[in-house]
Order: C-alpha cells, then structure tokens, then sequence
C-alpha cells in the first residue's frame, strides 16, 4: 500500500479528526464550478442572443466572433475564419472560443486545488484522508498536460485585449458616435476589469515578469513589477472567482437584453 495508507501512515480508523464542517467548501466549489460548466455548455450551442447592435453588446463567451454564423456586427472588421457548415450544423463561435479561457482555468494553479479536492476528493480538506491508494501528483497523463499553463495565460491576455476593446466600443451608440454609456457598459467593463486582475494576479505572471534572476538589484523595471504583481498574487484566489461571476453575469445580462427580456438602461 502507498500513499495515505502507507506503512509509516499513523493507523486511525477515523477519516479525520476534525470536527468542523470540512465538508461544506468543497462541496460548495464542485457546486458552482459544475453549474458553471453546465451553463457555458449550454451558451456554447445555443448560438444565439448573443449580440445587442444598438448598443454594441457582445457575450464574452462570444468574442471575438470568428465564425461565418457570427452577426455581421459582432465581427471584428468583418473577419470569419471559420466556416458556419461543420458536421452539418451552423458553428457557435463560443465553441471556437470558450476552450482558450476555460483552457486557462481548468490549468491554473488555484482551480487545480479547488476541483482536485471538490471532484477528486484528492484530498478534500486539510486533515482529511483521500480515498485514493496511490499518489502519483501530476507527472502522468492526463495531468502532465496542466504543464501547458502558460501558454493558455499568454493566450488569456489576448483575450483580455480583446474583451477590454468590446467593453470600451460600448461606449459608441449604433451610429458610431461615443459618449453613449448603458449598465451594458458598465457590466462589460467591471467583466473585463477583473479579468485583468484574474490574470496579473496568476502565479505564471508572477513568474513571467521576475522569474529567472539572479539580481533584482540590475533590472530594477523587472523588480517593481514582480513586487506589483506579488501583491495581486495573494488575492489571486479572490479574482478567480469574482472574475468567473462577472464573466457569467455579463453573458447572462446580454442575453437577456439580446432577447427582450431585460432592458438596457441609458445614462447618457
């Protein structure tokens, strides 16, 4: 036997000697992450409402709109790479998009610790005893391939510039003139503010910008943005979730302005 059942492991029958309720944050992190999935699942194929012209409202699930099923207006500059006809049905551009930023979350330091102890029960809480036999951490498929962290920071940032963009031409009106401002406007902009915190805070941007070094003292530039982004590291855990409520909020808000539903107040 290996791992927590060891030979050298100390032989209480109990799973754990905590008393408190251990159980309730894992069970509240499967919860929302599995809802999330389920809802983006669902926003992923629904391939519609999506979009509001008037005020130039575009999902974040859906940006940028890179399919030939996109509304003309949700493109950027009219440019659709991907064909509409694949398999036979019309491509969701969320399905081309979401796999980047989901692909960013589900290998980011922090959520690998949330859904390890939520779904994998590896461990669920400190103190408490894992149902696993062996333990072999992440040097096995297909867990070797959370190794790829970094590249999906780098390709999250892009999206970030991307998303940034779409929250700043909301501020345009249909007819191209700005000083048009809407809680549309405001709800992109908070979305896509703490994405940017989300990612400046993640342990590879900490490593990024000061990793490497041997002297802090000869790259000075490198040294205040390391102990800058040192200090958003530690509330990394804070904007992983506040980013993922403001990312599902803005899609469920233009949603249901897209559809009628909800109307989109104008301030000025």
């Amino acid at each position: 036997m290996s791992g927590v059942f060891s030979p050298t492991r100390a032989k209480i029958k109990e799973r754990t000697l905590r008393t408190d309720k251990w159980w309730l944050q894992p069970l509240l992190t499967f919860g929302v992450l599995f809802s999330f999935v389920i809802y983006a699942t669902f926003r992923a194929f629904e391939n519609k409402n999506y979009f509001v012209e008037e005020s130039h409202l575009i999902s974040p699930f859906y940006s940028p709109c890179l399919s030939e099923s996109c509304e003309p207006a949700a493109t950027i500059g009219g440019w659709t790479p991907f064909s509409a006809e694949i398999f036979n049905f019309a491509l969701s551009p969320a399905l081309i998009i979401l796999i980047f930023p989901l692909g960013f979350r589900m290998t980011c330091y922090y959520y690998r610790k949330a859904y390890y102890r939520s779904f994998w029960f590896s461990p669920p809480a400190c103190g408490v005893a894992e149902p696993h036999e062996k333990y072999t951490g992440e040097t096995r498929l297909p867990l070797l391939g959370q190794n790829i962290h970094r590249y999906f920071f780098y390709a999250g940032l892009v999206f970030n510039v991307i998303l940034t963009y779409d929250a700043i031409i909301s501020f345009r009106n249909k007819e191209g003139e700005w000083g048009h401002m809407t809680l549309g406007s405001l709800v992109l902009v908070l979305s896509s503010a703490l994405l940017w915190f989300y990612s400046l805070s993640c342990h590879t941007c900490r490593h990024t910008v000061g990793g490497r070094l041997k002297h802090f003292s000869k790259h000075p530039v490198r040294y205040k943005l390391w102990t800058t982004v040192s200090v958003l590291n530690t509330k990394h855990q804070q904007f992983a979730w506040l980013s993922l409520a403001a990312v599902a909020f803005a899609d469920i808000y233009v949603r249901q302005v897209a559809s009628g539903a909800w109307s989109n107040p104008i301030f000025f």
